[in-house]
């Protein structure tokens, strides 16, 4: 009796095991990002993992578009005041499937990428690349600062009926946890002519 309530706890594991990975295998999640001085501003790359629920992938090969928004904030707190925030920026990227050329694309930023798969369009919608956040003088030398990125589905942006589903499913609240990361510049302002 006892070896067989052993095998049946060993087996429920095995199958609570296998459905966890299966809900945190979906979803956005942060796997590199880099913030530096480029010229006469901070860039930004960043690279986002995307893996869609199944209801989600569909709804995108049905036609509804996707928005994708990307948040990017640089803090510096102050004991005397609230927080400075010298950077605020953020980027929408909108996947969407064009079933005549059978195409997905991604628009984001004034550029446009094609791909024949949708696995092949999320990872191009994760690749953030030389983003200019803002000017190089935004940010003072030698002071330490906190960068927070995060990347979410922009539900507002969904047609109304999905907005509406959107609030009773989970699967459609896709975001990333906020990443936040300390640094202290320290850069030389380039010659102007």
């Amino acid at each position: 009796m006892i070896f067989w309530r052993k095998q049946l706890l060993i087996i429920l594991t095995l199958i609570l095991g296998l459905i966890s990975v299966q809900v945190f295998a979906e979803g956005i999640k942060l796997r590199q990002i880099q913030f530096e001085p480029a010229e006469s501003n901070w860039v930004l790359n960043a690279s986002y993992q995307i893996d869609l629920p199944t209801e989600l992938g569909d709804a995108v090969r049905k036609g509804v578009t996707f928005h994708f928004l990307v948040e990017f904030e640089v803090v510096r707190g102050r004991w005397y005041w609230f927080e400075e925030r010298p950077i605020q920026a953020m980027k929408n990227i909108r996947l969407s499937y064009q079933p005549l050329t059978q195409q997905y694309k991604i628009n984001g930023g004034g550029l446009t990428i094609s791909t024949s798969t949708l696995e092949e369009a999320l990872l191009q919608l994760g690749s953030i690349g030389g983003w200019q956040v803002a000017e190089l003088l935004a940010l003072d030398n030698n002071k330490t600062y906190q960068g927070v990125i995060r990347m979410r589905l922009d539900l507002s942006q969904l047609p109304k009926p999905f907005q509406i589903n959107a609030l009773n499913a989970r699967e459609w609240n896709l975001s990333s946890e906020k990443h936040a990361f300390s640094f202290t510049p320290h850069y030389r302002v380039p010659n102007s002519k």
